[in-house]
């Protein structure tokens, strides 16, 4: 079974012009696909009906947020602006929870085109569902949208298996809160059931060993930022009798790389 999670940024990159990313999560060959920052726009742009159609997938789609997308950007060949963890980006803009810095509300003013929408976490799976649901995670008070995991129970070789979809908040905004009902979700779980929790989790593996114990890393690579990656903060995690197999991580446009686990369910007797 192939297990990808790519991090879409709603497919423009953080000067608000259109990327790949879409098309690359396309092209993953993905069994599992977990894409934080799916886009769902109000003018008919929408990225679930496209994979779901494209790839014959079918999941669950979780809106977090009311957003602007700029699709006609422009900016140096950089992937964002320098200081955009400083002055905002110029790509998504929230309002919802957080009003957006000058420099972000000026440049949104001077482009042509401004879409609304909605963004949000988005699960699709080539294989039968046999439950699949949203539980809601704490809002932080310095986030710009709200959380929430997907949990499903899905069949491979009609073997049973959960899946958990995640997009977490960063470590300065208080993500450890989020992890805690990420473990009383997961501890909720049939244990007899394999389990596989992937996703943007926006934190390094060293210190999600503390967070989220009791999980084996299936795929280590490292993932942000795309052009020169130097940290993985995108992870597939395992319990239960998996096998690794191999993955590896590509740059497909967005700010993060999308990751791939190969993975073998060994029989529960075996």
């Amino acid at each position: 079974m192939r297990v990808a999670t790519f991090n879409l940024h709603a497919g423009v990159d953080g000067w608000g012009r259109p990327s790949n990313a879409l098309e690359h999560a396309c092209e993953l060959g993905a069994d599992v696909l977990v894409c934080p920052e799916t886009w769902r726009g109000d003018d008919g742009t929408d990225f679930v009906a496209t994979i779901e159609r494209r790839l014959a997938m079918h999941g669950l789609f979780v809106p977090l947020a009311r957003a602007q997308r700029v699709t006609s950007g422009r900016g140096p060949r950089s992937w964002q602006p320098v200081l955009a963890h400083f002055t905002g980006e110029r790509g998504l803009y929230f309002n919802e929870y957080r009003v957006p810095k000058p420099l972000q509300r000026r440049a949104r003013d001077n482009v042509a085109s401004v879409e609304t929408g909605e963004w949000g976490l988005g699960f699709f799976t080539t294989l039968p569902i046999t439950s699949i649901h949203s539980e809601p995670i704490e809002r932080l008070k310095r986030e710009k949208s709200r959380r929430a995991l997907i949990v499903a129970e899905l069949l491979l070789d009609e073997q049973a298996f959960h899946l958990l979809a995640v997009h977490g908040a960063h470590l300065t905004h208080g993500s450890y809160r989020q992890y805690r009902r990420i473990n009383a979700i997961a501890a909720t779980l049939d244990p007899a059931l394999p389990v596989i929790l992937a996703g943007d989790f926006n934190c390094w593996r060293p210190l999600l060993r503390i967070l989220l114990p009791g999980w084996t890393t299936l795929v280590r690579t490292r993932t942000w930022p795309a052009r020169h990656p130097h940290s993985q903060i995108d992870h597939i995690l395992g319990r239960g009798p998996w096998e690794k197999l191999g993955g590896n991580a590509t740059d497909g446009g967005s700010d993060h790389r999308a990751l791939v686990a190969e993975v073998r369910l060994r029989a529960q007797n075996a």
